[in-house]
């Protein structure tokens, strides 16, 4: 369907985000969910697995508006600060039951930005019927009761098994996540679930909602989250944040 060729070609060109340290696309990851509005309140956080299996967060009292690198701090497993100053977010003990149960999984974000909330508050999951939304096909999860604040083990658990193998889950009543091998890749599909909740909500509110055929949704899936794809549409949200602060000074 699609032409292989030109794929090798973007993928042995250097990486666009390959110059930003962990800590710098962490920050930056912060900001532009910021920029879409993931950053109302407090609730949410961002984690980075290291290759040492420490982590990489912020601290609970800052806005993801605020973030920049000198605001992230590292973590152990059992959330102890081993560098940087603040305060841990006792909600980030779910995203160890994550990596535990998924090695494959580098970076975990979870914000609970407007229109995902409105969608997690109908009891309905996130529906496929969009091309921009097919990077979700088959790949996001629905976890359809809230388990509570998830500060303990026992939500982490329900947590981490509704996941599964997704890279994505809907949380009832709460927000998202995205689980995924990259920053990169992580806050793309952030972006991108935020989009796909807004043009669901606003389509049901016209009429029933045609999903897409489920084999075009998988080729579409498989292509849009294509490593280029995913570093190049970080680099492009990156850019818009580093420009509009810019000129906002």
């Amino acid at each position: 369907m699609h032409d292989q060729s030109s794929h090798a070609v973007a993928n042995a060109t250097p990486s666009p985000t390959s110059h930003w340290t962990l800590e710098e696309k962490l920050a930056l990851s912060c900001r532009m969910l910021a920029e879409q509005g993931h950053s109302e309140t407090l609730a949410g956080q961002l984690t980075v697995r290291c290759p040492d299996n420490t982590f990489l967060t912020t601290s609970e009292e800052l806005g993801l508006d605020e973030i920049h690198p000198e605001h992230v701090i590292r973590i152990d497993e059992s959330l102890n600060i081993l560098e940087g100053s603040g305060a841990v977010n006792s909600a980030t003990r779910f995203h160890m039951w994550i990596y535990r149960a998924r090695p494959d999984v580098n970076c975990i974000i979870h914000t609970h930005p407007p229109f995902v909330s409105a969608l997690s508050m109908t009891g309905r999951p996130l529906r496929v019927s969009h091309m921009d939304a097919t990077p979700f096909a088959n790949d996001c999860a629905f976890l359809s009761e809230w388990p509570g604040l998830p500060v303990g083990d026992e939500e982490g658990e329900i947590i981490a098994k509704a996941l599964g193998a997704h890279r994505s889950l809907l949380l009832a009543h709460h927000g998202f996540l995205c689980a995924t091998a990259s920053v990169e890749e992580s806050a793309y599909l952030s972006m991108l679930i935020e989009l796909a909740a807004r043009n669901q909500l606003r389509a049901e509110a016209l009429g029933p909602v045609r999903e897409l055929d489920p084999q075009m949704a998988k080729e579409a899936h498989d292509f849009l989250l294509l490593p280029f794809i995913v570093q190049d549409s970080f680099a492009m949200y990156a850019r818009r944040v580093l420009r509009r602060e810019q000129q906002r000074r």
